[in-house]
């Protein structure tokens, strides 16, 4: 064998060794996504991004609702309770008429006290058409959260902590309060009976030996 062919020869392993390091430093290239996937993902992500943007429209049209509700509700409060204040005033004015004046016929002062009552009626109905109520509390149980304790009346008779006085009368506005009611509250009465309970079946059993 000539020298040339094994030359040749000898070159062969060195060409096929380069051939396969060009092929690793060169890849073949990965097959390119379907354009009909590629549309279905950006609608998918479109109807994503549109249905979240609905949620928060939704959201912020139900607080700017409630907030505008709360605003008309709400917004006289400070008028209503310096309102109460002045019917508090006529109440002492009419608690500090004789009793015998009920009784005139004929009198100046009768027909005064009859306009300072149809005054504070007149009043307390206007604030009743824009939610301001009347607490009746007598009788019912403390209820810290209207009712303000001034004293305690002994009254074995009277279920404990139960409103039988009332000071100053409280108001609540929609659902808040506007001023809380002064009461006297009873105490050394009996507790309020416990709620039975429900048939189980401990109970059952129990039934069954008594």
């Amino acid at each position: 064998m000539s020298d040339e062919s094994q030359g040749h020869e000898h070159n062969k392993p060195r060409a096929d060794a380069a051939q396969k390091d060009g092929e690793a430093a060169n890849p073949a290239p990965a097959a390119e996504l379907d354009p009909m996937e590629a549309l279905a993902a950006d609608i998918e992500q479109l109807k994503d991004q549109r249905l979240r943007m609905a949620a928060d429209m939704e959201n912020l049209r139900r607080r700017t609702a409630r907030e505008i509700k709360d605003a008309k509700s709400y917004a006289i409060s400070g008028f209503a309770r310096d309102m109460l204040q002045v019917s508090d005033n006529l109440q002492r004015a009419l608690a500090a008429v004789p009793e015998q004046t009920d009784d005139a016929t004929d009198n100046g002062l009768k027909s005064l006290v009859e306009g300072v009552e149809l005054t504070e009626r007149a009043m307390l109905a206007a604030l009743e058409r824009h939610g301001v109520r009347k607490l009746e509390p007598k009788g019912q149980k403390f209820d810290p959260n209207f009712h303000q304790a001034m004293y305690e009346v002994p009254n074995p008779d009277v279920p404990n902590n139960s409103v039988v006085d009332v000071v100053q009368p409280g108001y609540v506005i929609g659902d808040r309060m506007l001023r809380p009611a002064m009461v006297g509250v009873a105490k050394g009465g009996p507790k309020e009976a416990a709620a039975a309970p429900e048939p189980g079946p401990m109970n059952s059993q129990a039934e069954k030996d008594a």
